[in-house]
């Protein structure tokens, strides 16, 4: 039996933590709040900030765990390269986690280290670097902070009078300690992926079914597996995600976003995890779902083949208002309707836009896939989160 010890512990980690205790591991979950969805089924969980460096220095003390993992932005990553000096393994790796949670630290790796094909950027520490960055990549333009997640302070600016805004949104929503944000020139993409790509310890890179995404607000509403696309565009993708991944080193599941435009494959980013997106996942569309691949690859286990199982969708569920005390009905619409499935994932509290769980719906791989999408969006607007 190992001990992991996941820092973050949202619905991601709770998947992967039911992922872990079905093989025998030990898991201490780690957040900043009591009662977050992992440490509802782990072993043991810890209340602590995880970016006071000597907090984390004495949990990872405390439990001495064989494997240290990372499921959120906001953490003192850069005291990962002393743990693996002590002995200890970072997943994926030190590197990997420190690089992939800057947006700074990944694209420069991608786009000028590696030669990925990526949109025009630059950076900006103030509102005025920010008007100057934007002048320089032209409107429209898309401003994100270097650390944050599932579309935390991104936006786009078309005008002039948006860059104000887009400033201070971009600060409310960063993850951490760092103000600076990456200024991204608009693609005309036709459609966006995510690439789940598993590295192993001993064994060959496998890569999931490309999987689709709708997005508002810089989140996903709804993701679907298969993603249709042209097999020469996927052969590019998947070139791109071996090549960053493997200059990053580590095993575990990576989430690899692109966009696919009339020109080619852009590489967008790069999440050493499993994804938000890969939730479509547990509708069973493969022979293993994204946190049971993680774990195995995490602790050893050979994974020969990833297989597509079935097509499936998944469309979230999202709270409007603030709630310490959220409730839901209407899952017994979704209950009852066949080929379907939900998740809850137990978040202790609500608050406007907060994913709370997912509805997937499910079929067989020659269905019409808008209608599976058309499906899963009925069945989770038929879910009321009461507050």
């Amino acid at each position: 039996m190992a001990k992991i010890l996941l820092l973050g512990s949202g619905e991601l980690g709770k998947e992967f933590v039911i992922a872990a205790q079905r093989l025998g591991q030990y898991v201490v979950a780690v957040d900043s709040y009591e009662n977050a969805p992992a440490m509802q089924v782990a072993h043991a969980f810890e209340v602590i900030n995880m970016l006071d460096g000597a907090a984390l220095d004495a949990l990872v003390e405390k439990y001495q765990p064989d494997y240290i993992v990372p499921e959120i932005e906001a953490i003192r990553t850069e005291r990962f390269y002393e743990y693996e000096k002590q002995g200890y393994t970072v997943i994926p790796s030190a590197k990997a986690a420190n690089f992939t949670m800057n947006r700074k630290a990944i694209r420069d790796l991608a786009a000028k280290e590696l030669g990925l094909k990526t949109a025009a950027y630059r950076y900006a520490t103030s509102a005025t670097e920010l008007k100057q960055a934007v002048a320089e990549i032209g409107m429209p333009c898309v401003v994100k902070p270097l650390m944050s997640s599932s579309g935390k302070g991104q936006s786009t600016i078309h005008t002039e009078k948006d860059i104000a805004h887009a400033w201070q949104y971009s600060q409310d929503g960063s993850r951490g300690d760092v103000a600076e944000v990456i200024v991204e020139a608009f693609i005309d993409f036709n459609y966006e992926i995510t690439l789940l790509t598993v590295t192993q310890k001993e064994g060959p890179t496998l890569f999931c079914s490309p999987i689709g995404h709708r997005q508002e607000r810089g989140d996903y509403r709804e993701s679907w597996q298969p993603a249709p696309m042209d097999e020469t565009h996927l052969e590019t993708a998947k070139e791109m995600a071996y090549k960053v991944t493997e200059a990053l080193g580590g095993p575990g599941i990576w989430g690899v976003e692109f966009f696919v435009g009339n020109d080619g494959v852009y590489f967008s980013e790069l999440s050493p995890r499993p994804h938000d997106t890969g939730m479509v996942t547990l509708a069973n569309t493969q022979n293993f779902n994204e946190f049971e691949l993680h774990l195995r690859a995490i602790i050893g286990l050979p994974i020969p083949e990833i297989t597509l199982e079935r097509m499936a969708v998944s469309a979230v569920l999202l709270a409007d208002g603030n709630s310490s005390n959220p409730s839901f009905n209407g899952l017994d619409e979704v209950s009852a309707a066949k080929k379907s499935d939900f998740r809850i994932f137990g978040k202790p509290s609500a608050r406007p836009y907060r994913r709370m769980g997912v509805v997937l719906a499910y079929d067989d791989l020659n269905a019409d896939l808008s209608e599976v999408i058309t499906r899963a969006k009925q069945l989770a607007s038929k879910v009321d989160i009461t507050l």
